[in-house]
């Protein structure tokens, strides 16, 4: 009997440079019945921003794009259905564009991002379209939710570690340093950053306006945030209750408002967006997840980051901006005492955070990356920077980025 051929080798990729080409977002809404976004579909403020993508960068094929991966944490209703495929077909994407749908709860865009650049990374897709979106009006967090009763049972998770709020404070109790004063005044800060860079118009070239539709006021434009509230002093929040607890240290001014919000960012590889034309206004370096206690999920950024730090080679003093997401000032405090950096530094969320623009829950990582690529076009003496953020049940992820803008002239200086 003659022998098989031996079969051919396959042929395996070489790691390639993924790239953030560009990235928008809608203006962020209050999650409430009278609201910006109370009769506008969740899945229609997805379409919104990956067309606006399209739009933007005209010299890309869009059956060139190979995937779409959008985020939600409460899949259901209009933001269900296996977004990033109902999305991609609704934004006019030809039908043999793939998607999917995922969810790490907060860090449900962040994930999208790390998913789809590592297929690019690994030679299996050249571009995709990464985001998430949350209507946190039309689906509270936590509704419908069922936890497995095991988790208390077993006592696999404190009672209080399926409420946010009150791992926040948690974390307040943890660390006696963490006081309400410093949380008021970075909660306050973060208003009055977010409004500078409003004034200085940091913000609006990232949004993408919004067509709204009243049945009673008939058609309007979304073109504006409607969280913020500028002017915000310490004394003004200084007397707000503490909800999560009865002489707690969580108040309003210190927390995420409840928001309603997409956001979408187009990744490729270096080589393919050089192809395109396309611009690159980051290159990822590195990724990591990382799981804590679920009392005290706010730290989860901490071990996230040194896991990253360490698999880039990097430590935290190469680091020249920040964005991380404001779920609570406390978590964000945590993260900045953990590594030494004062509360104030300039090089943290210089835009502001999620305490003034709202926190979209699986929306808000893509969010922080385009501010990020924003703020490295304004800083070449940066090289790297970080976007970080807390997640639900115990996690932290951390994405780090480096400027292609960097100039060795302008570091020097």
């Amino acid at each position: 009997m003659p022998s098989p051929s031996r079969p051919a080798d396959a042929r395996v990729p070489a790691a390639r440079r993924v790239v953030f080409v560009d990235g928008v977002r809608t203006p962020f809404g209050r999650a409430r019945k009278d609201g910006l976004y109370a009769h506008t579909r969740a899945d229609d403020l997805a379409v919104r921003t990956v067309r606006e993508l399209l739009r933007r960068h005209p010299q890309l094929p869009p059956e060139r794009v190979d995937d779409v991966a959008l985020a939600a944490t409460t899949q259901q209703g209009d933001q269900g259905l296996t977004l990033g495929r109902t999305v991609a077909m609704l934004a006019g994407l030809p039908t043999t564009v793939p998607g999917f749908a995922i969810d790490r709860m907060c860090a449900g865009a962040m994930t999208a991002v790390t998913t789809t650049a590592s297929a690019i990374g690994f030679g299996a897709q050249d571009v995709t379209i990464a985001g998430g979106v949350e209507h946190m009006g039309h689906h509270p967090m936590g509704f419908d939710a069922d936890p497995n009763p095991r988790f208390l049972a077993e006592r696999l998770v404190a009672p209080d570690a399926l409420n946010m709020g009150v791992t926040a404070e948690n974390l307040h109790d943890r660390f006696p340093s963490l006081t309400r004063e410093r949380a008021d005044a970075y909660g306050v800060a973060s208003q009055a950053k977010y409004a500078a860079a409003l004034a200085a118009g940091k913000i609006e070239p990232d949004l993408v306006p919004v067509a709204l539709r009243d049945p009673e006021q008939g058609w309007g434009l979304a073109t504006a945030d409607e969280p913020p509230r500028p002017g915000t002093t310490v004394e003004a929040i200084a007397g707000l209750p503490t909800p999560f607890r009865p002489g707690g240290r969580v108040t309003a001014g210190t927390a995420a408002p409840l928001t309603d919000g997409a956001a979408a960012c187009l990744l490729a590889a270096e080589d393919v967006a050089t192809e395109l034309g396309l611009p690159v206004r980051m290159r990822l370096v590195a990724f990591a997840f990382a799981g804590v206690e679920p009392e005290v999920m706010g730290i989860g950024p901490v071990p996230a980051t040194h896991k990253a730090l360490e698999r880039a080679g990097l430590s935290i003093d190469d680091i020249g901006l920040f964005e991380i997401n404001e779920a609570f000032a406390v978590q964000v405090l945590s993260f900045l005492d953990a590594f030494g950096i004062a509360d104030d530094d300039p090089r943290v969320n210089p835009y502001g955070g999620a305490i003034a623009v709202g926190h979209p829950l699986a929306s808000s990582g893509v969010r922080l990356m385009t501010q990020l690529a924003r703020q490295f076009e304004e800083h070449p003496e940066v090289r790297y920077g970080i976007t970080t953020m807390c997640v639900g049940l115990g996690q932290g992820g951390t994405v780090i980025w480096e400027n292609p803008h960097f100039s060795v002239e302008e570091d020097a200086r």
